[in-house]
């Protein structure tokens, strides 16, 4: 079976937010590789900050990103894990429309090669809100390396066949997948 001809990249607003409680501009290294790595893929870093691990916070920062008009991609990082203070998951489900399902899953299997079975304790959840697709990974560099490199990036490419996530995202030219239109 034939696809259709790939579409040309196009540039997305980004957002990134890092989830800690003891990271600032300074010491953020996975908030930098994501906000370096998309830049370097062509889109637009729409925002950057920084917030403690309380669902609110990060649930009002999210929110406020969902509601613009401009955001069309949040990539959070940080706050997956286990501890009693990892919330970022707690803070991100019930602003979802839809779930990502496979988004975790990749996530999972992929790390599973990189760090064993300890991939359990991760709680990477993506969804849909609002038009905006939205990452949440755990909050070390290499986490990020992993789902930007190996999952997100070609996801948020409208040129990657047979389907990404750009022509379901707010504002965007692209048409849909030809399995989904």
């Amino acid at each position: 079976m034939g696809h259709k001809k790939a579409l040309p990249f196009e540039p997305l607003n980004i957002a990134v937010l890092t989830v800690s409680d003891t990271r600032d501009e300074s010491t953020d290294t996975s908030g930098q590789f994501l906000a370096e790595s998309l830049q370097q893929t062509g889109h637009l870093l729409a925002d950057k900050k920084i917030v403690i691990d309380d669902i609110y916070k990060i649930r009002a920062v999210v929110s406020a990103w969902v509601a613009t008009d401009h955001i069309q991609v949040i990539l959070v990082t940080g706050g997956t894990g286990f501890t009693d203070r990892d919330s970022t998951p707690e803070a991100l489900l019930p602003l979802f429309d839809k779930e990502v399902d496979g988004y975790g899953e990749l996530f999972r299997q992929i790390s599973f090669s990189q760090i064993g079975t300890s991939t359990i304790q991760s709680r990477a959840v993506a969804g849909m809100a609002n038009k905006a697709v939205i990452f949440a990974m755990p909050g070390s560099t290499n986490a990020c390396r992993t789902a930007w490199e190996d999952i997100i990036k070609s996801q948020l490419d409208a040129s990657h066949r047979p389907c990404n996530f750009v022509a379901q995202l707010k504002k965007s030219t692209t048409e849909l997948c030809e399995t989904r239109g």
